[in-house]
């Protein structure tokens, strides 16, 4: 078994490889360009297996763990173990962060490949590609839900400018009588300009929820845990969902 510390960054990798023996048999940087990183790891792959050896790569988590998971899953990697970044030092470089990894790696081989705790070590469960579509989606619906309810603050405190909240026909925003007499209510020419812009975006961001809550509603179904939580009293498609692909 061969282990495989990667320091990675958005233009390259830095790659620790060490044998058995826990003794560094290459050290290297490579670009993140994909003709490169394919024909890096195609080489590794072809020379390993040609020498019946296998490996196991750890990285740590950041926000573009994603490409590479799949990538080295592609390349036969035995198991691919993700961990929380542990405290930065002052003096920091990719080279030793790599070394540093693939140390901790062989050092703690039997218990990491066995999928055991190692004190100090905080391993990250690889979510499947569902659920980590679905904790996208629901996050999407989360930040357009958030921005709704930033625009509807907007337009009240346009209207508390003005004094005019106590005629507004309805307390809630977004309905259909309150959007029908935003859009006509007589406003100076700087503010109505405002108010339309406002208005625009608002119902940009409602139907972008509903389409949003269409694909999680249908996604909810097809996912058992998820289906399950629904039939509870006030668990809508979104919750379900989001409890659901953290959960799985």
């Amino acid at each position: 078994m061969l282990y495989l510390g990667i320091d990675q960054h958005a233009r390259q990798i830095t790659i620790s490889l060490r044998d058995e023996a826990g003794d560094v048999v290459q050290a290297r940087q490579v670009s993140t360009e994909p003709k490169k990183i394919h024909a890096f790891f195609q080489q590794l792959t072809r020379e390993r297996l040609r020498k019946g050896e296998a490996f196991v790569g750890v990285l740590e988590v950041c926000g573009f763990n994603d490409w590479l998971i799949r990538l080295l899953r592609d390349y036969r990697c035995h198991k691919v173990i993700l961990i929380q970044p542990g405290d930065r030092k002052k003096r920091k470089t990719d080279r030793r962060d790599a070394a540093g990894l693939s140390e901790l790696l062989w050092v703690n081989r039997d218990r990491l490949l066995l999928g055991k705790p190692v004190r100090g070590l905080r391993q990250v469960d690889i979510a499947s590609t569902t659920d980590q579509e679905n904790r996208r989606l629901t996050m999407l619906r989360k930040e357009a839900g958030q921005t709704r309810t930033r625009l509807v603050n907007k337009i009240r405190h346009l209207l508390r400018r003005h004094n005019l909240q106590w005629e507004m026909p309805t307390k809630r925003l977004p309905t259909l009588s309150a959007m029908a007499w935003l859009k006509q209510v007589v406003l100076p020419e700087i503010d109505r300009l405002e108010m339309n812009h406002l208005l625009a975006d608002l119902e940009h961001v409602q139907q972008r929820l509903k389409e949003l809550e269409g694909v999680i509603a249908q996604r909810s179904g097809a996912s058992k845990q998820a289906a399950i939580l629904t039939t509870m009293p006030g668990v809508s498609h979104f919750t379900a969902t989001s409890l659901a692909c953290r959960s799985g």
